[in-house]
């Protein structure tokens, strides 16, 4: 029994006489466990998309940036993850909460080479944990169901510029997210980050999108 197609994917491997072969590639690539291969891949990468769904099943994507070393592979069944501080929205771990089954997609742009990772999540608050990665505010700990690598023939060629200069630092230090300056939003942050306000400046709406649009790192 297949453990990737359902009826509706079957529905068109049949109609473009493809089952034979989806059923081969699921066989030859589908991995239950974390191997060497895709530890070292996955342990390489300092990005990858995180797939949830909320409460009325609607998914929802997120890009997720750290470090390299963002997902760490604790052992054959076990990836860990952090949670830093965002928006204030917890889209992605509100809906972790609500339903554990997440997809976690990584992609090198430079080989190119992508990995595909369906698994359980679990949110973990707990220091201990989360001194894997100074900064988090969680841990998301997932159980694997499956990977698979996916061919890299629609990956665009793309070279890494710059890190981020919002990733944490090794003591969980961060700037002020350029956008927490924008003045309508100034009475609605956590008393913590008003008085960074109060230090460094507010901004206009337009002023901040004008930063983003030139690409300014100060966004």
């Amino acid at each position: 029994m297949s453990k990737l197609y359902g009826q509706g994917q079957r529905i068109f491997q049949s109609n473009f006489g493809t089952k034979k072969l989806a059923d081969r590639i699921e066989a030859l690539t589908v991995r239950e466990e974390f191997d060497d291969e895709s530890t070292s891949f996955i342990e390489s990468q300092d990005f990858f998309f995180l797939s949830t769904i909320d409460e009325n099943n609607r998914p929802t994507v997120s890009y997720k940036g750290g470090n390299i070393g963002l997902v760490k592979i604790l052992d054959k069944k076990t990836a860990i993850f952090p949670s830093y501080n965002g928006n204030g929205m917890f889209l992605s771990m509100g809906n972790i909460l609500n339903n554990a089954e997440i997809g976690l997609l990584f992609i090198s742009f430079e080989r190119p080479h992508r990995v595909r990772v369906q698994c359980k999540a679990q949110l973990v608050d707990d220091e201990k944990v989360k001194r894997h990665y100074p900064g988090a505010e969680l841990v998301v700990k997932c159980t694997l169901h499956e990977l698979w690598q996916n061919c890299p023939r629609y990956i665009h060629k793309y070279r890494r510029l710059a890190q981020s200069r919002y990733t944490p630092d090794s003591e969980g230090k961060s700037p002020l997210a350029g956008w927490k300056r924008i003045d309508l939003l100034e009475d609605a942050l956590p008393q913590s980050e008003r008085e960074q306000v109060k230090t460094v400046g507010s901004l206009g709406i337009n002023d901040w999108l004008k930063k983003v649009k030139s690409g300014d790192d100060d966004a």
